[in-house]
């Protein structure tokens, strides 16, 4: 007579087939613990079934090791085999056509969501008119000969270049003082001691004082100190 579905001995008894693997007591108490069964119940219910030929058991030492009857599942033959693995090779392609449809679906979504919605098209419309007209009222002042500067504006960044420019070249000649200064009597190569120091020049990268000195108007007068 079987056991009953939810009894001890059918939940041991499932759980062993299931598993289909040598186990222990411990073992199946460890994963039956769900249904708050002891481990000494399991051993009971373990023996029982062992005893009854239900289930296989080996001793080893104080140890019995647990087994599945084999010959109480189905095992297919060679046909069945062959027949389960065509299924299988057909399942498998489903499920690569399903994967490649989802995919096609998904990026579809993506570009609907990359998409503006007609508000924010509209939105985006009026910023762009906005900023149209005020590059094209800038250009109706230029071409009006209004002066988008202020004087006093112009002036003072003009005064605040050459103050810079006044202290570029103070500097440069410092350090120029300086080190004909350290190497008037030196043995060493003075391009090969340069590059030692790591000491670069403006020339060295590419910039030139004459070239912005030559941005400022021609004929202004420059700032005492140059």
């Amino acid at each position: 007579m079987a056991p009953r579905s939810d009894s001890t001995e059918a939940i041991v008894l499932n759980f062993v087939n299931e598993q289909n693997k040598p186990l222990n007591s411990q073992n199946v108490a460890d994963s039956l613990q769900k249904f708050n069964l002891k481990k000494t119940a399991i051993q009971k219910v373990l023996d029982a079934l062992a005893d009854s030929g239900q289930i296989s058991f080996k001793e080893y030492g104080k140890q019995k090791i647990y087994l599945a009857r084999q010959d109480r599942f189905n095992i297919p033959n060679n046909e069945e085999l062959n027949r389960m693995k065509e299924e299988n090779a057909k399942l498998q392609e489903q499920l690569q056509e399903q994967r490649r449809a989802i995919s096609e679906v998904e990026g579809e979504i993506r570009t609907l969501q990359s998409n503006l919605t007609l508000e924010q098209i509209r939105n985006r419309e009026a910023k762009l008119r906005m900023e149209v007209k005020e590059m094209e009222d800038k250009i109706d002042k230029l071409r009006g000969g209004v002066t988008l500067v202020r004087p006093e504006d112009r002036k003072a960044v003009e005064d605040m270049y050459l103050e810079k420019l006044s202290h570029w070249r103070r500097r440069k000649r410092m350090f120029k003082d300086l080190w004909d200064a350290i190497t008037e009597n030196s043995p060493k190569d003075l391009k090969e001691f340069k590059e030692e120091l790591g000491i670069e020049y403006d020339e060295d990268v590419g910039i030139s004082l004459q070239s912005y000195g030559d941005l400022v108007q021609h004929g202004k007068k420059r700032p005492r100190g140059q």
